[in-house]
């Protein structure tokens, strides 16, 4: 059964918290659209900088193989292997870009499909919210000195043993 991430954006302006519909959940395992179709794929899900990379890279590849006379069949064996390269780490991209764009995982489902591990999700997660009390105030970080009774002629601050006492 296949595993998702769940991963919740920033709130928007005006919002404490973020709304569940705006959650994702990326699928981990082999994404055969990316592997098909990498620069679409990476376009669909807003991969800027995934796609960028992938196009330097590609492009610099086919320079360097038309430079060297490299044969077909390899220059094709190559485009294979980094179409399976995408194909196989392409949840684990979409992954690193939404966390450099500053959203935060939430957790890990199992479900069959997008759908049924949205539902285990959500029903979880509803459970949990209903169980946790609401949170409690922060103490205060820093406590006023209390003085327990009046100041005394011999009270000593300082490196001096007396008060008045040579240096």
């Amino acid at each position: 059964m296949p595993t998702y991430t769940v991963h919740e954006p920033l709130p928007r302006k005006g919002e404490t918290t973020t709304s569940p519909e705006r959650f994702v959940f990326v699928r981990d395992g082999f994404h055969i659209w990316a592997f098909v179709l990498a620069p679409l794929w990476l376009l669909l899900h807003r991969l800027w900088l995934a796609l960028t990379i992938y196009v330097v890279v590609t492009g610099l590849l086919g320079v360097a193989f038309y430079l060297l006379g490299v044969p077909s069949s390899v220059q094709a064996l190559a485009s294979l292997m980094i179409a399976a390269l995408i194909g196989f780490e392409a949840g684990s991209i979409w992954r690193w870009t939404l966390v450099r764009r500053g959203w935060k995982t939430l957790g890990f489902v199992v479900g069959e499909d997008t759908e049924s591990a949205e539902q285990r999700f959500y029903a979880e997660w509803a459970k949990r919210a209903a169980q946790q009390p609401p949170p409690a105030q922060p103490e205060p970080k820093f406590a006023t000195p209390v003085r327990r009774g009046p100041p005394s002629p011999s009270d000593v601050i300082g490196l001096f043993p007396e008060p008045g006492g040579p240096r």
